[in-house]
């Protein structure tokens, strides 16, 4: 009689959390340094966090036995979600610890808005806080940008052999994934590659401008990781400058670009953008969006100066559709209708594959495209027509799939706002709250909005948001998953 084998592998998935907790204390130990070279006292609180951070780690790697090496579909969706988890768990410790502490649902709340680039923030100033832990935050965002288990691919190559295309198809935002290189971890060394050099040319030329090399590094993390933590209180707007507005500009917009595409370029293959019928789409909307702006603010009588009618609106527009939101301005005197605008941006965000938020553009034209279909089918219904984009005939079931996606990412919008509202929040903060979040955007409404913080947030609210930006880091399905009952059934 053969053995039942285990629903699933537990001891593989803590065997690998293992392995990612000591790569995590390893990033703790940057901001100690720096809080050690500015002689601040935080270098003690992230150096007591990255060892108990490494001992976890180690306790979980050497000291969990696996009778099976083998990882599947379940195993990737587990390990994915229980990661970005596990690293929030570790990653709030600093914060509670630090010079200036937070309690437990704010500082589980920053970790988990940090690691899933959200940019929301519960602390209603930065500028009092140590430069190690200013620095944590851009980092966490910069490490979850491209993805936590991406990198983990990337410096872990037996996970090539072991479930790692589930994996990378568990927290890759997209519909469909195609492997750049042959093996997946090379696929995921290429695009760390890809987002490392553009890091490291952020911060060169943030350095060159008025900015000095520690707000240059932060701001470099948090722009290409379109997340939108600053070191100042005004965010960007602080250094009042032209340079740095359109610096962060371009490399937002590169932040939201499908890194595949980047990957090919550095390769030397730059038709390959234009032939790319999302890249070309992501272009349109920028400029649709700009031009909507522009009338808007002359009607408003906002355009008191030549940045105001040209960085301003489209440092605004690239940050709200890569997700990122930061803002060089109080955007709320442009009026509702730029609001309104702002609100069509956060929901479908920028290009799959890249680390920006919100339903992605490649949803948008799945959806115009097979509603275009289903209209001319009303009057032709023998017409038998395909969805097809970059040329490709998108299967029916990639169709259907994207529909129950888009449906889903509404419902939970609403549930989400429902719940908040239940802890006296106002209706229309709570559904922008709630919005704001599972796009992974950050800005705020009301009580959240400008000059305002999360802070305002009962902490069973903040527990409710912070599911929500991991929801729509994961896209959905990897974590709605985990709460179906057939998922643990074998």
């Amino acid at each position: 009689m053969s053995k039942t084998r285990p629903l699933i592998n537990f001891a593989i998935i803590a065997r690998v959390v293992g392995w990612l907790l000591m790569i995590e204390a390893v990033f703790l130990l940057i901001p100690a340094l720096t809080s050690l070279i500015y002689s601040e006292s935080d270098a003690m609180s992230f150096a007591i966090t990255a060892a108990i951070t490494a001992g976890t780690g180690a306790c979980m790697t050497f000291g969990v036995r696996s009778s099976r090496s083998d990882m599947g579909k379940r195993e990737g969706f587990l390990l994915t979600a229980s990661v970005w988890i596990v690293f929030s768990l570790f990653g709030m410790i600093p914060f509670m610890i630090c010079s200036t502490p937070l309690d437990v649902s704010d500082a589980f709340f920053e970790a988990m808005s940090g690691f899933t680039t959200t940019g929301a923030t519960v602390l209603p100033t930065v500028e009092h806080l140590s430069h190690g832990i200013l620095l944590w935050r851009c980092l966490m965002q910069w490490i979850g940008g491209m993805g936590i288990i991406l990198f983990t691919l990337a410096v872990i190559p037996m996970l090539n052999h072991s479930g790692g295309m589930q994996m990378f198809n568990a927290e890759v935002t997209g519909i469909t994934h195609d492997k750049i290189r042959p093996r997946i971890s090379q696929t995921a060394k290429g695009l760390w590659a890809i987002y490392f050099v553009l890091t490291a040319v952020l911060t060169l030329l943030l350095w060159i401008g008025p900015m000095d090399l520690f707000d240059a590094l932060c701001h470099a993390f948090s722009s290409i990781s379109t997340g939108g933590f600053s070191t100042r209180d005004d965010s960007v707007g602080a250094w009042h400058s032209t340079y740095i507005g359109i610096v962060i500009t371009i490399f937002m917009f590169l932040g939201g670009v499908n890194f595949g595409l980047l990957f090919k370029a550095s390769r030397g293959d730059l038709r390959c953008f234009w032939r790319n019928d999302v890249f070309k789409t992501y272009i349109r909307i920028i400029l649709a969006a700009y031009v909507l702006f522009l009338i808007a603010i002359i009607r408003r009588d906002q355009a008191t100066s030549i940045s105001a009618v040209t960085l301003d609106p489209l440092f605004q527009i690239i940050s709200t559709i890569t997700s990122t939101g930061l803002t060089v301005s109080n955007f709320e005197n442009w009026g509702t209708f730029v609001l309104a605008i702002l609100f069509m941006l956060m929901f479908f965000g920028a290009c799959a594959g890249s680390t920006s938020g919100g339903a992605k553009i490649d949803r948008l034209i799945y959806l115009l495209k097979n509603t275009r279909n289903e209209l001319y089918r009303s009057l032709h219904p023998s017409a038998i027509l395909s969805v097809r984009v970059n040329d490709k005939v998108i299967p029916p079931d990639i169709v259907n799939k994207v529909i129950a996606f888009l449906c889903l990412y509404v419902m939970i919008i609403m549930v989400g706002g429902i719940v908040l509202t239940a802890f006296n929040i106002p209706l229309v903060d709570s559904f922008f709250s709630s919005f704001s979040c599972i796009s992974n955007t950050g800005l705020g409404s009301g009580v959240t909005g400008y000059g305002e913080s999360y802070e305002a947030i009962p902490d069973i609210g903040k527990w409710v948001l912070s599911l929500l930006m991991l929801i729509g880091r994961l896209e959905l399905f990897t974590v709605l998953l985990l709460f179906t009952p057939g998922f643990w059934r074998k």
